[in-house]
């Protein structure tokens, strides 16, 4: 899961404490989403910026101490102080918090990428060791000038007394001087010890309350996780049954386009078969003229028959005839045979032509 989008600080207003720009100097800018934690109930955050805002590192030269500064517009949204007991926690993969105990509040700061989240928590890791190194310094300092001055007050008055004093006492003053430097620096490390151990009280506070912020924002990131994962649930549902109603939807249109071919397919042999029908009706209207046509070579025929019959006739009296006058018409023989060969293949020409006819009628 991405980073979500978390609430923000509520401006500081700082009327008293404008940034010096003879004194103090930016080391280190970026960009960032600023959030406060609520005051209120103490888990949720609360914008401080509509949008991404510049966060700032300041050195302060003078006091020797570092400031993370933020301005919206006329508004100081982040004036926090860096203590070496601060820590700054990385929460999510662009977001990260740190906790100001003497604004009494918790920062959070959400980035665009890893990699400005990272860059700011080095900085602010770099920049809280040099604020431990200046509060030791400034320790030591504050050490070495109580510890001379209470050895010049010891010195200064066994000086006065030794003019009258014996080696014994003497000796038993030295002891009792050491006696009471090493006491004087028990004491100031007990001091520093209490220092630390308020320190890491207080470090333990913070820690206990990252904690349970920490613990409240799992929480709160379990419940969003458990509303995202019976969203996503829902949207899986709702994906299934709009791939079924895609599945469905490509069968319909599988069967449309099969239905489409089948009807390109009818329709190209309703085509062919009016084509055919066109054929017909043309070989149709050419029957009659046909059949008239053979009804005349009938005719023809039957007129050839009838001629025919007339003409045997006529061969039988002129066979008669010749058998009659056969010494009388010797010369006429060779003509009348050659007369009778041509009539035969007249005839058989016409019976021929006679078959051909009633072979066209009968396949008409």
């Amino acid at each position: 899961m991405g980073t979500p989008v978390r609430p923000g600080p509520l401006p500081l207003q700082l009327p008293h404490q404008e940034v010096n720009s003879t004194r103090e100097q930016p080391i280190f800018t970026t960009r960032a989403h600023v959030f406060q934690i609520d005051p209120t109930t103490k888990k949720n955050w609360v914008p401080a910026s509509k949008q991404a805002v510049t966060v700032s590192y300041f050195y302060d030269v003078t006091r020797n101490s570092y400031r993370i500064i933020s301005v919206d517009g006329a508004k100081v949204i982040i004036n926090s102080t860096i203590t070496p007991n601060m820590t700054f926690t990385k929460t999510s993969q662009k977001f990260g918090q740190w906790a100001d105990s003497r604004a009494n509040t918790v920062f959070g700061l959400g980035f665009s990428s890893e990699q400005q989240l990272t860059k700011f928590a080095e900085k602010f890791q770099e920049v809280k060791e040099a604020a431990k190194l200046a509060r030791d310094k400034s320790q030591d300092k504050i050490e070495t000038s109580s510890n001379h001055s209470q050895a010049s007050s010891v010195n200064g008055t066994d000086d006065e007394k030794a003019s009258h004093a014996s080696p014994a006492d003497i000796h038993l003053k030295s002891e009792n001087n050491k006696l009471k430097i090493a006491l004087t620096q028990s004491a100031a490390n007990v001091k520093k010890w209490e220092i630390e151990l308020q320190t890491l009280r207080e470090s333990n506070a913070r820690l206990t309350t990252a904690l349970q912020e920490s613990a409240a924002s799992v929480e709160q990131w379990r419940r969003q996780c458990c509303i995202c994962r019976d969203e996503n649930d829902r949207l899986r549902n709702k994906l299934d049954k709009l791939e079924e109603q895609s599945s469905v939807i490509n069968r319909e249109k599988e069967k449309n386009f099969q239905l489409k071919r089948r009807i390109e397919e009818l329709e190209s042999e309703l085509r062919e078969k009016e084509t055919e029908l066109k054929d017909l009706r043309k070989q149709s209207e050419i029957i009659p003229q046909l059949m008239s046509e053979c009804e005349y070579v009938s005719e023809k025929l039957e007129a050839a028959e009838r001629d025919n019959q007339n003409l045997e006739d006529k061969v039988l009296s002129l066979r008669s005839d010749i058998e009659e006058s056969k010494y009388r018409q010797r010369h006429l023989k060779v003509e009348l045979k050659s007369f009778l060969e041509v009539l035969d293949g007249k005839i058989d020409d016409l019976h021929d032509f006679r078959r051909g006819l009633s072979k066209l009628g009968t396949d008409n």
